[in-house]
């Protein structure tokens, strides 16, 4: 999933992946494999999500019935047995004429470098724009190489977003009114407020998946942008701005104040985000810090659930907040497929307004195409309030050191249970975070 983030040892073995594939791409492009011709009429798409299966083949029948071109879905799942599969296709030069690339941005342009992904960017062009112009900028940006990336990618759009995602605060509608709270808190003044009077009528106010450390780090990165704006965030993260500045402390100073107020479920540092989505959904937390995949969870778990959306409550009314979100899931066209044109047809028609209502409809998943946003449901409109201005690490110009990150969320956890302090934390990561810079220089 587009909106997980890995571990400082996590992201090394996946460096290692990366390296390993690359080779293995470059030897497979120098023995020249050549792909198998595949009929002209029909098209055929690989995925990885069995939520949509279903979905996908009877619009895949709905499309050959309009055009006389076939669409072939093969699902294969669980997620790492099939980004395993597309590396071995593209190994073999045997990549579907659709796809998707299930990782870091880095093994995404290894891709494009290959030659195994065609460049968009034309046909989001044509026509004054409109394709581009009907999807939420900020699901594109996520498939989007600009000038002068990291990733030394030709500058262009490489794919296409079949939803989108964010995280935001979620709030139980009952709970709250039990404990006399009329609406969510717009502040986090507010916010503590209402974990007082939650705690005073014996209800757990606030849950989330804080043992997965990506979840630690969106929550604390939403309230850093928030508290001193993201250039001094990213100052930060090239060295220029130490982590005991002072908005630094004021950051790791909201997990004290939740905690010094009782706000966590306890066990939540260890806790899993889906045990932590069971939690929220059977009632047993007013709020939940979570994803709008949860739409399709919280049904699932517990069909009557009575529940609202929020951003974080900010604390500088002077700066805006800034939630997680992009693409949920996104499709590559293959460079060498010789049904290129077919492809990206069935991708704009799979993105164009009904069909996306339809996809909405039927897995509870944003749509990447805002003119569909009127026809679908309520909490899903919720969500999709800030998807004109959400962020994500992998649209940033730099992110942290991973090793300097780790101890970020690490120090962050450890306030949470009452073993350190923030200004403790600001000086574990400043400590580490000059080593790396330190190293960098050598």
């Amino acid at each position: 999933m587009l909106l997980r983030r890995k571990s400082g040892e996590e992201n090394g073995q996946e460096m290692k992946k990366i390296f390993s594939w690359f080779c293995c791409a470059l030897l497979a492009t120098a023995v020249g494999c050549a792909q198998p011709k595949k009929p002209s009429h029909q098209i055929e798409v690989w995925h990885w999500m069995t939520d949509r299966q279903d979905a996908l083949e009877v619009m895949a029948k709905k499309y050959e019935q309009e055009t006389g071109i076939k669409v072939k879905i093969e699902l294969f799942a669980p997620s790492d047995a099939y980004s395993q599969k597309v590396i071995a296709a593209a190994q073999a030069n045997v990549l579907p004429d659709i796809y998707g690339i299930l990782s870091k941005k880095a093994i995404v342009a290894s891709f494009i470098k290959a030659g195994y992904v065609a460049d968009l960017s034309a046909d989001f062009a044509a026509h004054d724009s409109a394709w581009e112009k009907s999807m939420f900028v900020k699901a594109l940006d996520v498939n989007r190489f600009p000038e002068g990336n990291i990733e030394k990618v030709k500058p262009g759009l490489y794919g296409v977003p079949i939803d989108v995602t964010n995280i935001q605060l979620i709030y139980n509608k009952k709970l709250l009114r039990k404990a006399g709270i009329t609406r969510p808190p717009e502040t986090f003044t507010e916010f503590v407020s209402q974990i007082k009077a939650l705690k005073r009528v014996g209800i757990v106010p606030f849950v989330s998946g804080f043992g997965e450390m990506w979840l630690v780090e969106c929550f604390a990165l939403n309230y850093a942008f928030n508290i001193m704006g993201e250039e001094k965030v990213f100052k930060t993260f090239r060295g220029e701005v130490p982590y005991t500045d002072p908005d630094w402390i004021q950051v790791f100073s909201v997990f004290k104040t939740l905690t010094d107020h009782g706000a966590f479920m306890q066990g939540i540092v260890t806790k899993g985000n889906k045990l932590a989505e069971q939690d929220f959904a059977l009632g047993r937390a007013a709020f939940a810090f979570n994803g709008s995949w949860c739409v399709n969870v919280y049904h699932d778990m517990n069909p009557s659930l009575e529940y609202g959306v929020i951003q974080l409550p900010p604390i500088n009314s002077a700066l805006p907040m800034r939630m997680w979100g992009g693409a949920g899931s996104s499709f590559e066209v293959s460079n060498s497929s010789p049904n290129k044109d077919k492809a990206i047809s069935f991708l704009k028609w799979l993105t164009a307004k009904e069909q996306q209502v339809f996809l909405s409809e039927q897995t509870n998943n944003l749509p990447a195409n805002r003119e569909a946003l009127g026809a679908i449901p309520q909490v899903l409109a919720e969500f999709s309030r800030v998807m004109e201005t959400v962020t994500h690490p992998s649209v940033w110009p730099l992110n942290e050191d991973p090793l300097a990150l780790e101890t970020f969320v690490k120090g962050i956890q450890s306030i949470m249970i009452a073993e350190s302090t923030p200004e403790r934390v600001a000086q574990d990561v400043a400590a580490v975070k000059e080593r790396q810079l330190d190293k960098m220089k050598r």
